[in-house]
């Protein structure tokens, strides 16, 4: 049985934060790449019905098409989908409409033989499913909601699994860092502050200016209060509770988006394409605080 892991360790030991595609993903990818399959079936179909009259005039017959029809079901059916996972990485063309990619259990891009192998075993009993197909759809179902890591009965034959490719989005509100806290912030060992604390400061900073006092002040001072006991480093004296919070939310961003920078670039380096570093959204601060809706930590 497999065990759930949320990050991947690829060979040259770098941790790499990805989200493994479930059900619903992978599904829309199907559909997409078998409505491909099926135009290029058509499309095969149509230039035998062409051209076997014209390059074999009489000696067409039954025997003949069959075989040429065993030909054009092999390479829409394998064919096809071992070349085009092989030479784009793990993106096929419904892969890449959705956002996916199939990479190996280390990390690493696949390569012809894991394609062919999640292909051939696609086709015998996932899809479309030569051997006992109602039964094996069901199997193969069961398998990808189970697994910690979303893989079909092809994965776990061909050591892969499929992740979602990271795109840009939004990040929504973030605060600045208050200039005067600053020099603080740096130096302060913001460890023990976990991210629920963290997210509780950041929901109520995007909220302050709807919140009426007193129920503002008391939030305010509960959260920079519970701020100041995770943190050694004493804030200057005076700082009101706005701004400790944001002092501290904008530094944990910017550790954090040096610590993913420098992850990205390595991944790039050994997973083309994964890591590039325009596919993330850069955090931009955001916010400013009216010094009248503070007060001073007592």
């Amino acid at each position: 049985m497999e065990k759930p892991a949320d990050r991947l360790v690829n060979g040259e030991a770098v941790e790499v934060d990805v989200r493994y595609a479930r059900l619903g993903s992978r599904a829309l990818a199907l559909t997409v790449d078998i409505a491909v399959q099926v135009l290029l079936g058509f499309f095969l179909l149509i230039l035998v019905v062409a051209l076997v009259p014209l390059v074999f005039g009489e000696f067409v017959d039954d025997a003949l098409m069959r075989s040429i029809m065993i030909i054009v079901a092999v390479t829409v059916l394998i064919a096809y989908p071992t070349t085009i996972e092989t030479l784009t990485n793990g993106r096929s063309i419904g892969k890449r409409l959705v956002g996916l990619r199939v990479v190996r259990e280390d990390g690493g891009p696949i390569r012809v033989r894991h394609a062919l192998t999640r292909t051939l075993v696609g086709v015998a009993v996932e899809w479309p499913g030569l051997i006992m197909p109602m039964l094996t759809w069901v199997v193969s179902l069961l398998t990808m909601t189970f697994s910690p890591r979303g893989r079909r009965l092809g994965d776990l034959a061909a050591g892969t699994f499929v992740i979602h490719e990271r795109s840009a989005s939004e990040w929504g509100w973030m605060p600045a860092m208050p200039p005067p806290l600053s020099r603080w912030a740096v130096t302060a060992d913001l460890s023990a502050v976990d991210d629920d604390l963290a997210l509780a400061a950041r929901h109520f900073l995007a909220r302050a200016k709807e919140i009426r006092r007193p129920w503002h002040d008391r939030f305010a001072d509960g959260l920079a209060a519970e701020m100041i006991e995770r943190i050694p480093q004493q804030p200057p004296p005076g700082t009101p509770p706005m701004h400790l919070l944001a002092a501290v939310l904008a530094e944990r961003r910017r550790r954090a988006s040096g610590q993913v920078l420098t992850t990205r670039a390595l991944t790039e380096r050994i997973w083309p394409g994964f890591g590039r570093l325009e596919n993330f959204t850069r955090l931009e601060p955001v916010g400013s605080f009216d010094a009248e809706q503070t007060q001073p930590l007592p």
